[in-house]
C-alpha cells in the first residue's frame, strides 16, 4: 500500500488505482477484490448470493411498513431508524420456517418480534412519556388507556414546548401484494402547565384487513402561539414504540 504525499491528495478511483484516507492519513492501492460477475456465478459465492437475495428481500418489506407507518414517525429524529428496522425485520426473516435460505420471506417469519420497537432510540416511550398505562387487545380493537397525570412529573418535555399530543397508531400490511392500511387516533393538544384527564385512544381492527399488524403508541411535543401550533424543529424528544405485533 502506498502513501500519498504532496499538496493535492486524491479520494476515488483512477484507473486501476484506489486513492482513499484512513487514521493513517492518505493512502492509494491497486484495485481488486471479487468481481460481481464472479460472486454471482461460483459456487463457492452461494451463501454469499443468498444474503444478497434476502438483504433484498427484506429492504423491500422495511419500505412497504415504514411508508405505511409515516405519519406516525414523520415528526421524529432519528436518523438511525432505518438502519433498525433493517435489522430487526432482517431477524424476522430468518425465523421462516418453509422457506430454504435465499428466498427467505418476513411474511413467513416470527411477526411478534416486531414488538417493542422504539421509533426513536434517543427518546424511547417509556422514559419520555411515563404514566402508568393500560392497553386492552380485543377481536374487535386495539386501546390504551391514560391516566389522570401532571405533565411536569410524568413527561420529559423538551424546551420551547407548550403544549403535546398522545397517539395511537394501527397498520397492517401485505407483503405479497404491496397492499397497506393505517389509521391513526389522538387526543387534542394538552397544555404543559396543566393536569391532563383521563383519555382512552381506541383503534378500530375492521379496517386493518392486511395480514401484518402492528400497533403503535406515542407522544409529540408542539408549541403554540396565538392560537398556531408550531411543530417543534428538533424532533429528538418525540417517541414512538411498536406495543403490538399480530398476525393473522
Amino acid at each position: 500500500m502506498a502513501k500519498q504525499t504532496g499538496i493535492i491528495t486524491l479520494s476515488g478511483n483512477i484507473g486501476k488505482l484506489n486513492f482513499f484516507k484512513n487514521r493513517d492519513g492518505y493512502q492509494a492501492r491497486e484495485k481488486g477484490g471479487v468481481t460481481k460477475s464472479r460472486i454471482m456465478t461460483d459456487p463457492r459465492y452461494a451463501r454469499t448470493r443468498e444474503n444478497i437475495a434476502e438483504f433484498k428481500t427484506n429492504a423491500v418489506a422495511v419500505k412497504l411498513l415504514k411508508d405505511t407507518v409515516r405519519p406516525a414517525i414523520i415528526k421524529i429524529s432519528d436518523p438511525r431508524l432505518h438502519q433498525r428496522m433493517i435489522k430487526r425485520m432482517l431477524e424476522v426473516l430468518r425465523t421462516d420456517p418453509i422457506n430454504v435460505r435465499g428466498e427467505r420471506q418476513v411474511a413467513e417469519g416470527d411477526w411478534l418480534m416486531m414488538q417493542g420497537l422504539e421509533m426513536n432510540i434517543k427518546a424511547n416511550l417509556a422514559t419520555v412519556l411515563k404514566p402508568e398505562l393500560t392497553f386492552a387487545n380485543s377481536a374487535a380493537d386495539w386501546s390504551v388507556s391514560v391516566p389522570e397525570f401532571q405533565p411536569s412529573d410524568f413527561l420529559m418535555i423538551p424546551e420551547g414546548a407548550t403544549h403535546f399530543r398522545v397517539f395511537a397508531v394501527g397498520a397492517s400490511v401485505n407483503f405479497q401484494t404491496a397492499e397497506r392500511n393505517y389509521i391513526m387516533e389522538a387526543s387534542t393538544e394538552l397544555p404543559i402547565g396543566d393536569v391532563s384527564a383521563p383519555l382512552t385512544l381506541t383503534i378500530p381492527k375492521a379496517t386493518l384487513v392486511d395480514p401484518h399488524k402492528v400497533y403503535l403508541l406515542g407522544v409529540e411535543f408542539l408549541q403554540i402561539s396565538n392560537g398556531i401550533n408550531y411543530a417543534l424543529s428538533n424532533g429528538d424528544f418525540n417517541a414512538a414504540k411498536i406495543i403490538t405485533a399480530e398476525r393473522d
